[in-house]
């Protein structure tokens, strides 16, 4: 016998399947993706380098976000959310942990890119290592705050995934949400910022322009700026009054960044990229480049 589901509010059967699908695509391709950084860095000795073991945690973090993602789009798939309560806290936690140590790994890599560009100051196993125990140990701490009443993990309007419930709007969830905002969205955007401006001036100087400077910032902008938005606006009005369906669709734009993480950080860097074409071809490392 085959239970039934009553749909979530504002939503059709239709876009149950468009929203599941959406977040199984995004959270595939990004998990192949971050899947083939993470074994590469590992399986390749001349990859394991002080600055390549940020972008090595940052597909960590990213990864980490695609599995939350994959839950969510099976779980719109099945119309319900499976795994009772308590699994829909441990889904917000783990999800609020990635995003926040994916944060701050993308702000590490710019102050990392920062410094040997521009200062020539070399990246140390002790301090790297150090500086990404910390990150870890601090998106730990900060998504277990709502497990502990400051802030709420609750259900998406889809009620297939959950997140940091930003549907009452009250002192609690307000002065939380701005405190995240503060230190991971407006810190390791300045510090991407203030770090590519002057790599890109050093650039010029030099006329050679080893990565692109512009689009870090642009991709962390647009795929979580417009979510945050949306969370800051629950702080003055009531979030509810924005259609569902939009309420839906910034979350799954958000879950879009480990994509472009891994092709941006990943792919997108000549040292990291020939360091997975040697592991998936086996053929040496063309330039063993010791940064990015």
């Amino acid at each position: 016998m085959v239970t039934s589901y009553a749909l979530p509010e504002g939503f059709s059967d239709f876009d149950m399947v468009a929203f599941g699908s959406a977040f199984l695509v995004g959270g595939v391709l990004g998990f192949f993706l971050n899947a083939i950084s993470i074994v590469s860095f590992l399986a390749v000795k001349e990859m394991r380098t002080p600055s390549n073991f940020f972008i090595f945690n940052l597909a960590l973090a990213d990864i980490s976000l695609n599995v939350n993602g994959i839950i969510a789009g099976y779980a719109s798939f099945l119309r319900h959310w499976p795994y009772g309560p308590e699994g829909c806290q441990n889904h917000g936690f783990q999800g609020m942990v990635s995003v926040l140590a994916s944060m701050n790994f993308i702000a590490a890599v710019a102050w990392d890119r920062y410094h040997q560009y521009c200062t020539k100051q070399k990246l140390f196993w002790s301090s790297s290592m150090t500086i990404a125990g910390i990150v870890w140990v601090l998106s730990i701490f900060w998504a277990y705050l709502p497990l502990n009443g400051w802030g709420e993990y609750d259900f998406e309007p889809l009620r297939t995934c959950c997140t940091l419930d930003y549907s009452k709007g009250d002192r609690n969830y307000t002065t939380y949400m701005l405190t995240l905002t503060f230190f991971y969205l407006i810190i390791p955007a300045l510090t991407m910022l203030t770090s590519y401006q002057s790599i890109q001036k050093q650039f010029k100087k030099t006329r050679q322009y080893k990565l692109n400077t512009a689009w870090p910032l642009r991709v962390t902008l647009l795929c979580w700026g417009p979510y945050v938005l949306l969370c800051m606006y629950a702080s003055v009005e009531n979030a509810r009054l924005v259609p569902p369906k939009l309420r839906m669709a910034l979350p799954v734009l958000a879950k879009t960044a480990p994509v472009f993480h891994a092709l941006l950080y990943a792919f997108g860097s000549q040292g990291y990229r020939a360091g997975i074409w040697q592991f998936l071809t086996g053929k040496k490392m063309a330039l063993a480049e010791k940064s990015k």
